[in-house]
């Protein structure tokens, strides 16, 4: 196994690592490190690979995603509610950083923009009932 393999799959577990950890934890975001670890696993090993995307915490979070279809309305809130609270606390620790300031606020704004227009707003389905049986 060469390093680039290596460094990959030590990246995907830090990624799922938090990732995990952010699907519990509110101010954590799960998505970035979600994401982090599929492309890491993807690049690294195959069997890995397969083995994330079939684990419950991709499909919650991920897999509609990647699939190109879009997000559900209460993951994309809650990603740019938890983005929204970490920049903030950025921006406040940066008073005496002006520059600073500027380009958090215009990251945050094109992170909002990005999510409200650029990513596909999905409905929750619930299976018919004779679907379950």
């Amino acid at each position: 196994m060469n390093i680039k393999k290596i460094v990959y799959i030590i990246l995907g577990c830090i990624g799922l690592g938090l990732g995990a950890v952010g699907a519990v934890l509110p101010l954590l975001p799960s998505f970035p490190f979600l994401m982090l670890a599929a492309f890491c696993f993807a690049r690294s090993s195959e069997r890995l690979h397969n083995w994330f995307i079939g684990t419950k915490l991709y499909k919650n979070n991920l897999e509609s995603y990647v699939a190109g279809k879009g997000m559900t309305k209460k993951t994309k809130v809650r990603i740019m509610v938890t983005v929204t609270i970490l920049m903030s606390i950025g921006f406040i620790m940066m008073d005496a950083v002006p520059v600073g300031r500027i380009i958090l606020a215009c990251v945050w704004i094109f992170h909002l923009l990005y999510f409200i227009f650029g990513v596909k707003t999905i409905s929750v389905t619930t299976p018919e009932p004779s679907e379950c049986a």
